[in-house]
């Protein structure tokens, strides 16, 4: 690999930041959007988030095959999702509904979040014969620009509204617009990045077979679900967590952002460390700070605000090793697997997203049936249930995660 394709780095760190800015809309943004918009009933739009996030769960192997068996035209297939993806963006929050509102919203969310899977498999499954020609560390050097890259991607995506609101009656719409644009020049400098698409898989669904034979994928596959869930269950509860337990609504925003920012600056970071002392120590490194903020959690109450802003630096700080240091790892295994990386990381998208399913499914109603509902009012019973789900569980699911990485011997990268 020349220095000078090594220097186009920062385009994949683009196309990251472009991606993630399309996932934070579709889990905040829309169903406020189309609440204050148009009306649509709370438990009806409920239902339908349920009904997507369980299309979302269990599409992505489809996608990972998909992504597969037309990797040979690789380049045209991004520009047509990233296309959709734009297009469903733009309708979702830039154009009147032309039928039923909760229908329009449910058809703009499939193809918003159909494409953006799409898309971040074929990115992730790319990345390992991109970061393979690189050489020595590719996978870490490659996971720094690809990871910072979607963080940038994300607190841009968290103030954008804001920022637009002092210049437009229409800030999502706006922000609709300028995401489309963004999607257009970012897939045009993206373009020579598909051409080197590596070994062919193997045909039908014998492309998951290698990875779901391979002892070490596997175990991968599982540190990946346990790892993921703690993020899953604090994401869930995070803003009940914030208004009810800390007593501070209206701080969600800032504190969500400091969350965000922390991972970015922490990126290039944890990169470095694991480029010098190896990845496998660094994320366990990282995985006993989260487990550490996890404890610190469960012992706040009303107005910690100061304490908790401290835990959002360093559990994002740990999210930033998470997000670059786990995929990584789990590329360099696929590099041994040829053919298979398409289909390997459907599967990791599978098992990240069950975890947020799971989570939404279990936690809610565990708070519900003690008692606990949004607000100031509720019973101390119902406040510990809140901090042992948003602390304890995760801190459980993080020590699980941890033992299973340490006995695990994993390739450098």
């Amino acid at each position: 690999m020349t220095a000078a394709a090594d220097k186009r780095l920062w385009v994949w760190g683009m196309f990251g930041g472009l991606i993630a800015m399309a996932g934070l809309p579709i889990y905040i943004h829309a169903p406020k959007f189309f609440v204050d918009q148009y009306g649509v009933s709370l438990a009806a739009l409920g239902l339908v988030l349920a009904a997507l996030r369980l299309v979302d769960v269990v599409q992505d192997p489809v996608l990972g095959w998909l992504a597969g068996i037309t990797r040979a035209r690789r380049g045209l297939w991004i520009a047509g999702a990233a296309a959709l993806m734009a297009l469903g963006m733009v309708g979702l929050f830039a154009l009147p509904a032309p039928m039923a509102p909760l229908a329009w919203f449910a058809l703009t969310m499939l193809v918003v979040f159909s494409a953006w899977s799409f898309l971040s498999i074929c990115f992730y499954a790319q990345g390992v014969t991109r970061a393979e020609a690189m050489g020595p560390q590719g996978h870490i050097r490659l996971a720094g620009w690809r990871e910072g890259g979607a963080l940038v991607g994300v607190c841009l995506a968290a103030v954008a509204p804001v920022a637009l609101a002092n210049a437009t009656a229409s800030p999502l719409a706006a922000f609709a617009l300028i995401f489309a644009g963004l999607t257009l020049v970012t897939v045009a400098l993206m373009a020579p990045e598909w051409r080197a698409a590596g070994t062919a898989p193997p045909a039908g669904w014998a492309a998951f077979r290698p990875v779901l034979a391979d002892p070490l994928a596997r175990r991968l596959l599982l540190i990946a679900l346990l790892n993921s869930a703690p993020v899953a269950v604090t994401s869930t509860l995070f803003l009940f967590f914030v208004e009810s337990r800390l007593q501070a609504p209206g701080d969600e925003g800032w504190l969500l952002l400091l969350f965000f920012l922390s991972a970015a600056v922490s990126t290039p970071v944890w990169s470095r460390a694991a480029a010098k002392h190896g990845a496998r120590p660094v994320l366990l490194a990282a995985m006993g700070l989260a487990i550490a903020t996890f404890l610190w959690a469960a012992n706040l109450g009303a107005g910690a605000l100061l304490p908790f802003a401290l835990i959002c630096i360093a559990s994002g700080a740990a999210l930033g090793a998470d997000n670059t240091l786990l995929p990584a790892i789990f590329a360099r295994r696929l590099s041994h697997l040829a053919g298979t990386e398409a289909a390997a990381f459907g599967l990791w998208a599978f098992v990240s997203k069950l975890s947020l399913a799971l989570a939404a499914a279990l936690l809610l109603p565990l708070l519900g049936a003690v008692g606990f509902t949004p607000g100031p009012s509720n019973t101390a019973a119902a406040l510990a249930m809140l901090s042992l789900l948003y602390a304890i569980v995760p801190c459980i699911l993080k020590v699980f995660a941890l033992g299973l990485l340490f006995f695990t011997d994993v390739p450098e990268v």
